[in-house]
C-alpha cells in the first residue's frame, strides 16, 4: 500500500512570523501522525524558520519553486543546492508557475533532474485548463505532461518523487473536479507511468490530487483507488483545516 500524503502548499502568503506559528500549531496537532507524510511547503523566505520549528519532527519541509541550474546569473531564482537542508521536497511545474510563469514541459523535465541531483523530491504537477477539460481533452493533455516530465528519469527515481494531478479550472475556484473524476485522471497518470516503465514503477508511485481539496471533501477523496494523497492550497493555510485533512486520512488508513 502506497502511503498516503498531504502536502500543504502555502504559495504566496505567511510572514516569517506567521509562517512559524502555523508551523508550530500544525506539529502540535499532528507531529505523531505517521501513517500520512505531512509536508509544509512554504515561501523561500520561511523555509529557514519552518525548517527550525520541524527540524526534531517527522513533518517534511517543501521548497515551491526551483531553478535547474546548480548557480548563475538569475536574478531571483533559487536553486537545487541552496534548498538543501532547508527542505526535503520540491513542488515543480504548479499550474500557477505554467500560467503566469512561463513555465514549460521542458522547464518542468530540467528541474525534475536538477532536484533528483541534489537530493529533492519533486512533486511534479499536471493539469489541464478549463477549456482542454471541456474540449475532452484531460486524458491527452496529462498524457503529454507527464511523459515529457519524466523524460530521461530513471525507474527507481521515478518511484521516489510524486505527481500531482491539479486541473488548472479547479485551482483557487472553489470548483473541485468530482472524486470520481479526479481517481479517472490519476489513473491516467498512473497509466502513463507504466507504459514507460512498468506497473510495478506505477503502482509504487505516489499520485496526489490537487484542485479545491478541503477537509469537507477528503474523505471522499481519498477512499478513491488511484488517489494517494492531497496537495492543499487555501486549507493548509489554517492548522485545523490542515490537520482535520490529515487525520481524517489516518483514520482511512488504519
Amino acid at each position: 500500500m502506497r502511503k498516503p500524503m498531504m502536502a500543504g502548499n502555502w504559495k504566496m502568503n505567511k510572514t516569517v512570523a506567521e509562517a512559524k506559528e502555523l508551523a508550530q500549531a500544525i506539529q502540535a496537532q499532528v507531529a505523531t501522525v505517521e501513517a500520512v507524510d505531512r509536508v509544509l511547503c512554504p515561501p523561500f523566505v520561511c523555509l529557514p524558520a519552518v525548517q527550525d520549528v520541524l527540524a526534531n519532527s517527522s513533518i517534511a519541509v517543501g521548497a515551491q519553486n526551483m531553478h535547474w541550474a546548480a548557480s548563475g546569473a538569475y536574478t531571483g531564482e533559487v536553486s537545487g543546492e541552496m534548498l538543501q537542508g532547508l527542505a526535503q521536497y520540491v513542488i515543480i511545474g504548479h499550474s500557477e508557475r505554467r500560467q503566469y510563469f512561463g513555465e514549460t514541459d521542458e522547464s518542468v523535465n530540467q528541474k525534475v533532474k536538477a532536484a533528483l541531483a541534489h537530493g529533492l523530491i519533486p512533486i511534479v504537477c499536471v493539469g489541464e485548463s478549463l477549456e482542454q477539460n471541456e474540449g475532452g481533452q484531460t486524458a491527452a493533455v496529462v498524457t503529454l505532461q507527464v511523459q515529457d516530465a519524466l523524460d530521461g528519469v530513471s525507474a527507481e527515481q521515478v518511484q521516489t518523487l510524486v505527481i500531482a494531478y491539479e486541473p488548472i479550472w479547479a485551482i483557487g475556484t472553489g470548483k473541485a473536479a468530482t472524486p470520481q473524476q479526479a481517481n479517472a485522471t490519476c489513473g491516467v497518470v498512473r497509466g502513463v507511468v507504466a507504459h514507460m516503465f512498468d506497473d510495478a514503477v506505477a503502482q509504487a508511485t505516489r499520485v496526489l490530487y490537487g484542485g479545491s481539496t478541503n477537509d469537507k471533501n477528503i474523505a471522499d477523496i481519498m477512499q478513491q483507488p488511484e488517489i494517494d494523497g492531497a496537495l492543499i492550497g487555501g486549507a493548509a493555510l489554517k492548522a485545523e483545516s490542515y490537520c482535520a485533512m490529515v487525520q481524517t486520512t489516518a483514520q482511512l488508513y488504519a
